[in-house]
């Protein structure tokens, strides 16, 4: 049986009183969809949590974590050669201005003309070995040791490419966040990383459910004065809903990024790799929480429900299950989502195989009912070998 080229990952999160994700005016994210404007999680919250998150299944228990940084050069590469105390400033800081340019273009030299930019640790480690050769081979003189760092990146000269060289010197130039997400980097478009793992805005199924939320803060040495009163008011915006989440992983794309194969070989590439970032990236969908205001909402939370489809065929999120609004009940919400299922089915067929995690019960058409651990197990098992489809 073939490999499924597309694993997508449907999950329904249920949040009370949260604040999850807000905009530039410190209110929650929304959208309009169908007749109804919901509360939305953007893609870059949930990717940055799933990114950050310590427990048994966190990514950088694969692969050290990835940097997004303009200060990069400065911390990562300049400094710890800074610490060592070997080398003088005025030859670290002439590599150090050439290195920022090299890296993050013409406009390098100054912070705010530099774009974040996210390295992998082969990067990292590669950039500071660079520098470290040229500090020690011109340690007595910043004017050649400037020249030396411009001639690395020079195109006749050095290297050229900011990061032709580093793709090559690492099977994962970007790290694991960038073979997964992807990367985009303005200075030096040969430097970009297509995203393997493609992720919607998570929204609530039904209309947005807001609060303002008043607060006091009492200052606990006036309590007992005459005039004592509220020190400081506030307030913010708590919402809560079930949310609607759909992630697609690219399998080539994946295999591709993670190996250094090319798209067109992922199914020959060993994907060993492949299956256990599956494995961690099932459990991390499933049981990590996104939020502000951690302290004062505790906005943790598991899905109520993740339906995995494995399969060769274009993509398609459900979220036209919800575009009419539903009750904010999982029982409710998974019935929506089964029938619409099932009219696609009716329609073009049902050709992905289907497993699903519930804490209720329910029939999605041709899913058979997993545990979270068996339902990573089993997506682990598709992109491996197929066994799944």
């Amino acid at each position: 049986m073939p490999t499924p080229r597309f694993l997508q990952i449907h999950t329904l999160h249920s949040y009370p009183a949260a604040l999850l994700n807000r905009d530039d005016s410190g209110l929650a994210k929304r959208m309009p969809f169908g007749d109804a404007v919901r509360t939305r999680i953007s893609s870059q919250c949930l990717k940055r949590h799933w990114r950050v998150a310590e427990d048994e299944f966190a990514l950088t228990a694969i692969e050290p974590d990835a940097v997004r940084s303009r200060n990069v050069v400065e911390r990562k590469v300049i400094q710890p050669l800074r610490d060592t105390g070997d080398i003088p400033n005025e030859v670290l800081d002439a590599v150090e201005t050439a290195f920022n340019k090299g890296v993050y273009g013409d406009k390098g030299d100054s912070e705010s003309g530099r774009q974040p930019l996210l390295l992998g640790w082969p990067e990292v480690e590669y950039l500071r070995d660079k520098a470290a050769a040229i500090c020690t081979k011109h340690r007595d003189d910043a004017e050649a040791a400037e020249t030396a760092a411009k001639d690395l990146f020079h195109t006749r000269k050095g290297e050229g490419n900011n990061f032709r060289a580093m793709r090559q010197s690492a099977d994962l130039p970007g790290g694991l966040v960038g073979a997964l997400f992807g990367r985009m980097v303005t200075s030096d478009p040969a430097a970009n990383i297509d995203a393997a793992i493609h992720v919607a805005h998570a929204f609530t199924v039904h209309q947005e459910e807001s609060e303002s939320d008043y607060f006091s803060v009492v200052d606990d040495l006036q309590q007992n004065d005459e005039d004592a009163g509220a020190a400081h008011i506030g307030d913010m915006e708590l919402t809560a809903g079930l949310f609607y989440g759909y992630v697609v992983v690219d399998v080539p794309g994946l295999v591709s990024n993670l190996t250094g194969c090319a798209a067109s070989a992922w199914e020959s590439a060993d994907k060993d790799l492949t299956g256990k970032v599956v494995d961690h990236l099932v459990h991390l969908i499933a049981t990590v929480s996104p939020g502000a205001k951690l302290g004062s909402t505790a906005p943790y939370a598991c899905a109520d429900l993740m339906l995995i489809e494995a399969g060769t065929r274009q993509p398609r999120s459900l979220a036209n299950a919800f575009r009419s609004p539903v009750k904010a009940q999982v029982a409710v919400a998974t019935s929506a989502l089964s029938q619409y299922l099932g009219k696609l089915d009716a329609a073009y067929g049902a050709k992905e195989a289907r497993r699903l995690m519930s804490v209720e019960d329910c029939d999605v058409p041709n899913a058979e009912r997993l545990c979270l651990d068996d339902l990573a197990a089993w997506a682990s098992r598709a992109v491996l070998n197929g066994e799944a489809v």
